[in-house]
């Protein structure tokens, strides 16, 4: 008995494997909008600029001289 035709079996398989192929694709759409409208800038909790220096002085990528050059740059914005 054949259900697809002169296609047999295989042409199932490819059916099935579209339909897959179609959901995914739209799961993949509606997060990515989903992403994007979170990531705007009044949705996403902003890091100030002076608490990314203090991280960076944390870490020791700079040294007391350039952080409080640059938070007295900060400040006087």
């Amino acid at each position: 008995m054949m259900w697809f035709g002169s296609g047999g079996w295989w042409m199932g398989l490819w059916m099935v494997a579209f339909w897959v192929g179609v959901v995914l694709l739209v799961v993949w759409g509606v997060r990515a909008l989903a992403d994007s409208s979170s990531s705007s800038p009044r949705n996403r909790s902003q890091r100030s600029a002076l608490s990314i220096l203090e991280e960076r002085f944390a870490r020791g990528e700079i040294d007391r001289e350039e952080f409080e050059q640059r938070r007295t740059a900060l400040e006087e914005r």
